[in-house]
């Protein structure tokens, strides 16, 4: 994965934050993580005090994405960026206990890039993080204007 891609992890549940952050490390990934513990303050994060995003214009970021937060649903999160034209390119993984069909296609649907049920095959999962770093060097990240 390329240097300057930063992970974004919303992750409310230490223990699966630990475990995610371990696999990624054991993956050979040495990029950035910003963890965060619940939705308003990745959001903040993600879109800024403006609301728009402005601020994250042309920046790489990977989103690692609950849907089970404390303070807000992952889907919502999920919409934003998708939705959004500023993060909108961001990969986003869902990494989630809910295995059901139905909130599986609403992610891909609202534009997930990969959905991962917990217990994580964190094979798997490195795999799917590795894959994604390949993405990262094969696309043009927009410069902001």
């Amino acid at each position: 994965m390329t240097e300057h891609v930063t992970i974004i992890m919303i992750e409310d549940d230490e223990g699966h934050a630990r475990l995610i952050e371990k696999n990624i490390r054991r993956a050979g990934v040495l990029n950035e993580i910003m963890p965060f513990t619940d939705g308003t303050s990745a959001v903040n994060f993600l879109f800024g005090p403006d609301g728009t995003a402005a601020h994250n214009a042309g920046r790489a970021l990977l989103v690692l994405l609950d849907l089970n937060l404390p303070d807000m649903t992952g889907v919502d999160i999920l919409r934003r960026i998708k939705e959004n034209e500023h993060l909108r390119l961001s990969p986003v993984v869902v990494l989630t206990t809910t295995d059901d069909k139905v909130e599986i296609q609403r992610c891909y649907d609202l534009g997930a890039n990969v959905y991962v049920t917990k217990p994580v095959n964190y094979e798997n999962f490195a795999n799917a993080i590795r894959q994604l770093g390949l993405f990262f060097s094969v696309i043009q990240v927009p410069k902001a204007k």
